[in-house]
């Protein structure tokens, strides 16, 4: 159910970007600013490892400086059947962590030096296992997708608000509406994106571990500590953190809408009833 939720996620994508395109230039101009969209995320999605860990100001380790973290990410990887990531300690107070690369075989997993010392070593190995989980996935892959047809929509967007559309007399005020509400509507569609996959990273990390309510004591301790420790951290990196690492600033109201996190409660609630499943 989760792919086919990402599957009509990613197919309402495409179709604003098609109705965009068709409004702003029919087709050669929906090809022009899709050709745009993919060169910036290309280079995006070749580069991100290496942006998102100094984003985080992380620093890679081996297994000299992270013998203990290292075994256990090796002992894991090894159950999910990949090559063995990149390893990186960030130097936040708050507990979190996140996976990061192109593919597996140029993964990365981060920790924070704060979730070192909050959670116990099952949890741990929980957390780690969904940061796998994400790299098993191919989860960067279809990010870079929706981020790219994503862009697409916003630039469409805004070439439709100052050039108009190729129809002499249209509607200048559908056209603003168009500019304004399609990329918020690009990215309500790629934030849920983003969930769902969370929703499936809990569910492969728990297979992978083999220990679903480690992971749902994690998640519990670590959104708990978000809310309560800052973390100063671009929101575009901030969604590939475990939980929202920007929890202490965040509103309410419609913050389930645009947060790139599904709630913790309910991810906790299908890890417990996934340790139900395994356990009869």
């Amino acid at each position: 159910m989760n792919n086919v939720k990402v599957f009509v996620l990613m197919a309402g994508l495409t179709g604003l970007l098609v109705a965009l395109g068709g409004y702003v230039g029919g087709e050669s101009g929906m090809v022009l600013a899709f050709l745009f969209a993919a060169a910036t995320n290309f280079f995006m999605y070749f580069a991100s490892d290496k942006m998102v860990l100094r984003a985080y100001r992380a620093r890679v380790v081996d297994e000299q400086s992270a013998p203990e973290l290292y075994a256990m990410v090796d002992r894991l990887r090894q159950r999910a059947g990949l090559p063995m990531p990149k390893l990186a300690i960030a130097p936040h107070a708050q507990p979190n962590a996140f996976a990061t690369g192109r593919n597996p075989r140029h993964a990365v997993v981060c920790v924070t030096e704060g979730i070192l010392h909050t959670v116990g070593r099952e949890e741990l190995e929980g957390v780690l296992a969904h940061e796998l989980g994400h790299v098993k996935n191919h989860d960067m892959l279809l990010q870079t997708v929706a981020a790219t047809l994503a862009g697409a929509v916003s630039n469409l967007a805004t070439f439709a608000f100052w050039f108009g559309s190729d129809d002499e007399h249209g509607n200048p005020i559908a056209g603003l509406a168009m500019a304004i509400l399609a990329p918020i509507g690009a990215m309500l569609i790629q934030f849920a994106i983003s969930r769902q996959r969370e929703f499936k990273a809990d569910a492969v990390g728990a297979e992978i571990s083999g220990r679903p309510l480690a992971l749902a004591s994690a998640l519990r301790k670590l959104d708990a500590a978000a809310h309560q420790i800052p973390m100063q951290v671009s929101p575009a990196a901030a969604q590939l953190a475990l939980v929202n690492p920007l929890a202490a600033f965040g509103a309410r109201g419609l913050q389930h809408l645009f947060s790139t996190h599904p709630p913790t409660a309910e991810r906790i609630a299908r890890l417990e009833a996934l340790a139900a499943r395994m356990a009869a």
